[in-house]
């Protein structure tokens, strides 16, 4: 086996171990930091490995026996909970997670009346869109229905 081979695999095997270790391990990637996003991402992956297990069973697994079914839908759940626990833990991820609640402490979020304020402008505003959309739609209904373009 020549020497490039070993170096190729050996670092194969340490990408692999390094996976492996990522994926099995228990501890919290900078569990101070960014707490409030982790919880609020892994909370809603959780939400959806819930969902997928309760429709796995409902329907893909509607017809086996209840024992097999459970089973199956208990084993996918673990599985899909520990695999979200781990997202949120991925060091690139969590990082990601950890920017994103650093640049959401920095927006200045508008007042109560100032979002009343700008929540009227923009129903106003698209109100007097669809009306002046409407009316053109009037308009050009009735010059295409004139030159018998269109028939009703």
């Amino acid at each position: 086996m020549s020497s490039a081979t070993t170096g190729v695999s050996t670092v194969n095997q340490a990408k692999t171990d390094t996976l492996w270790t990522t994926l099995s391990s228990v501890t919290l990637y900078k569990k101070n930091q960014g707490r409030l996003a982790r919880q609020l991402v892994g909370g809603a992956g959780a939400l959806a490995v819930c969902l997928l297990c309760w429709s796995m069973n409902q329907s893909l697994l509607a017809e086996a026996d209840s024992v097999v079914r459970n089973t199956v839908t208990a084993i996918v759940g673990v599985a899909g909970l520990w695999a979200m626990f781990r997202v949120v833990n991925l060091p690139q991820f969590a990082e990601f997670l950890i920017e994103v609640q650093h640049e959401m402490a920095k927006v200045s979020w508008p007042s109560w009346p100032q979002l009343q304020r700008s929540t009227a402008v923009v129903l106003f505003t698209m109100g007097m869109l669809s009306l002046v959309l409407f009316c053109y739609d009037i308009v050009w209904h009735s010059v295409l229905r004139f030159v018998h373009v269109l028939q009703f």
